[in-house]
């Protein structure tokens, strides 16, 4: 816990001076060449999930790059269990910078791994900001290919954290066929649309259940309202409604696997335990699109510096 305390109170008041700015610079994270955002404004759509398996088969993909996975859900971090880092406290260098921990060849770091698993986090906003700003800025990531950043649910202080301090090159939706989601999502792309962040796509999660005995998809959603007044189903799927309405791509659909909740209380995610089942084959296209997204967004980066 002093560790902790370490960290965040030494630099709140410099952070409220930043706040206090009109324009905040972004400022870009040494050595890290991609920031990709997991991101949903509803609670409870498996985002977790999506931004530790995306970090693996991103690993996956990448080989010898090096990939790292930053939890910023202070309130409810889960990373160090689905990880199996729960019990393990990262080191501070000479420099009193945090080092990572390593998991499945991914560097990890996580409000978890710094404080005791049974305290509850009671802060008020400024606190929270200066402690995402630190796991960012204090922690000697190294050489990063990409930083996956798991985000907390909403659009708060987090969020806005993240999107006002440092260049993020991609985000990915996280939501599901049920319609309070999507409502809640639309909410949180406008929220990104109006910090002008980039939009990866959407991920559309849960989008049914795989029968583990015999392979079979059955839909979990029927025909909802989805809070705009329209109407969709799982036949055309709250990814594609948010498709018509927002122009955003339905980058993948992930059904429920039983294998998906028995990896992650384990602490070895589905990626790495069952490499060649349907589900971990789907992240592993996942990772192949967000990497070619990477290499657009660089090619029409360059395009523009060159004119």
């Amino acid at each position: 816990m002093a560790l902790l305390q370490n960290i965040v109170v030494g630099t709140a008041t410099k952070l409220l001076a930043m706040t206090s700015q009109r324009t905040i610079s972004k400022l870009p994270l040494p050595e890290v060449q991609n920031v990709l955002l997991v991101s949903s404004a509803k609670g409870g759509v498996g985002k977790s999930t999506v931004a530790v398996n995306i970090a693996l088969a991103l690993k996956n993909q990448l080989q010898t790059e090096p990939v790292g996975l930053l939890d910023v859900d202070v309130y409810g971090p889960s990373i160090p269990r689905m990880m199996g880092l729960e019990g393990l406290q990262p080191e501070v260098d000479s420099r009193k910078r945090i080092l990572p921990l390593v998991s499945y060849g991914v560097k990890c770091m996580s409000m978890g791994l710094l404080i005791d698993q049974k305290s509850a986090v009671v802060w008020r906003g400024l606190m929270v900001m200066s402690a995402v700003q630190q796991l960012l800025r204090q922690v000697s990531w190294g050489p990063l290919h990409t930083l996956v950043v798991d985000t907390p649910p909403g659009t708060g202080d987090v969020q806005l954290s993240l999107c006002q301090n440092i260049p993020i090159q991609g985000v990915l939706i996280v939501t599901t066929p049920q319609a309070v989601a999507v409502a809640d999502t639309r909410r949180g792309i406008e929220m990104l649309n109006k910090l002008k962040v980039p939009i990866h796509g959407v991920v559309e999660n849960m989008t049914g259940y795989v029968c583990p005995a015999c392979g079979h998809h059955s839909p979990l959603f029927s025909h909802q309202e989805t809070g705009t007044g329209k109407r969709h189903s799982t036949s055309t799927s709250g990814g594609e409604y948010l498709l018509e309405d927002t122009g955003l791509p339905v980058l993948e659909r992930i059904p429920i696997d039983p294998l998906l909740i028995q990896t992650s209380d384990s602490g070895k995610p589905l990626v790495v335990a069952h490499p060649q089942c349907e589900v971990a084959q789907i992240y592993q296209r996942l990772a192949k699109k967000v990497i070619d997204l990477q290499i657009k967004r660089e090619e029409e980066n360059a395009a523009k510096k060159s004119r």
